[in-house]
């Protein structure tokens, strides 16, 4: 490979995975991150690949098709999925990690790299050279002004809340019990029960609470599968029971019935020593997240490692601005990667960096670019985020409605079973005919 550096910008999920992608069949990237120097809304460290919303990466199971994902990812060689199974935490069928350590482990693997140069600093204006930006959701103002010039279009946004975490040891778990819904996954949750009377007088205590202010100038735009806790109550009395407060499968051991609704608490870390609240996104006040929180049968004594909080993430019209290879049009050396292209969920985010990185290798070998196909998980959702028919366009996760149909009849758990199937043997086939198998190009530093 030649002496051209491809520069990425932003370390976060996606920006690791393609900086990793490329240096691995001997490309030099120059890596740009503005943590710890300038830190984001959500952030707190500056290790790369941090996980701000949850531990979870979803369920691992072929049966969804972010579990497909994931198996594609793993098939190509992915830094993410290598991280995310060397530091998986219990979480029944899905898959889990200890964050920390996660992004521990991208850090280091990015770091010691001998071709990869880490660059501190805030990108203010696009470097010269084939350059892949990942700078996520939470781009500083600065960049994000660069980004609406660069196209002329105006930029989009929606907010995003994130769960408070709860300290193991301040969990009454004589009260809370261990299951999953329905048996799966045996007894990787710890569950809150609440009787009819206590949900009830929760959902008064979560509408009625003190919320963070919005500035003037901006407008609330959630994504659906984000939604603050207090957005879904004010849906309906029974929204939080048949949501992420659904008892269905759960049995009480201490009544032998099924609570009225349950909170679900998933370990955050490896030794077990942090739980999140699963679904508890929230823009209530600290204050008011102390008092209604510990509301809940359990957590009466709560002691919070992290309380919830509400950002702007920013996302850019895709459909209208990018390419299937993800390259911005107009724009023969740029490409976009990352939740700011409206792709939603971590694992979507390093998927997406993924391919912008064999797109930046093969535009950098003055090869042509390569879109995965429609059946597989990762070839459908860019299908979807760059179709330039779409209006209004949404965030949106890796899901079964975006493949084409199968030939057959197969209905339920047997069509995901058989799209799940149809899709990796498509990738299979995509990685063969295209030379992508991990060790293609160059000399791997693994």
């Amino acid at each position: 490979m030649n002496d051209q550096v491809v520069n990425v910008i932003g370390a976060g999920l996606a920006g690791s995975e393609a900086a990793f992608q490329l240096a691995r069949r001997g490309v030099r990237v120059r890596l740009y991150e503005m943590r710890p120097q300038k830190m984001t809304e959500a952030h707190q460290t500056g290790l790369f690949a941090e996980l701000v919303c949850s531990n979870s990466l979803r369920n691992a199971s072929l049966e969804t098709a972010v579990g497909v994902l994931k198996e594609e990812m793993r098939r190509l060689g992915s830094l993410i999925m290598e991280a995310a199974l060397a530091t998986q935490v219990p979480a029944g069928a899905a898959l889990a990690v200890d964050r920390e350590l996660f992004a521990k482990y991208v850090t280091e693997r990015l770091s010691n790299h001998p071709l990869i140069e880490i660059v501190r600093e805030e990108v203010t204006k696009l470097p010269s050279g084939i350059t892949i930006l990942a700078s996520g959701p939470l781009t500083s103002a600065s960049l994000a002004a660069e980004l609406t010039r660069l196209t002329g279009a105006r930029e989009l946004y929606f907010y995003d809340a994130i769960a408070p975490i709860v300290a193991a040891e301040s969990i009454d778990t004589t009260v809370a019990f261990r299951a999953s819904r329905h048996g799966k996954g045996g007894d990787d949750y710890l569950n809150c029960p609440l009787t009819e009377e206590q949900y009830d007088a929760f959902v008064e205590a979560l509408l009625s609470a003190e919320k963070v202010p919005f500035h003037p100038f901006e407008k609330p735009v959630y994504f659906e599968g984000c939604m603050p806790i207090e957005e879904m109550a004010r849906r309906g009395r029974l929204t939080l029971a048949f949501g992420p407060m659904r008892p269905v499968g759960l049995i009480d051991p201490r009544t032998g019935r099924r609570p009225f609704a349950v909170v679900q608490l998933r370990q955050d870390d490896r030794e077990g020593r942090m739980y999140n609240m699963v679904g508890f996104q929230t823009k209530m006040t600290y204050a008011a997240q102390r008092r209604v929180f510990r509301m809940i049968p359990g957590l009466e004594k709560a002691e919070f490692v992290r309380l919830g909080s509400l950002h702007r993430n920013t996302f850019i019209n895709s459909p209208r601005l990018l390419e299937p290879s993800l390259r911005l049009r107009g724009h023969d050396s740029l490409f976009i990667a990352g939740q700011i292209i409206g792709v939603e969920g971590y694992v979507e985010s390093a998927a997406s960096g993924l391919l912008a990185a064999l797109n930046a290798w093969n535009l950098l070998r003055g090869e042509p670019l390569i879109v995965p196909p429609r059946q597989t998980a990762l070839g459908s959702l860019i299908a979807y985020i760059t179709d330039p028919s779409r209006r209004d366009f949404q965030p949106i996760n890796a899901n079964y409605g975006l493949m084409p149909d199968l030939p057959t009849k197969a209905r339920g758990r047997q069509k995901k079973i058989e799209m799940g199937m149809r899709a990796l043997e498509a990738m299979q086939t995509w990685i063969e005919a295209n030379g992508l198998n991990p060790s293609c190009g160059g000399e791997l530093f693994i």
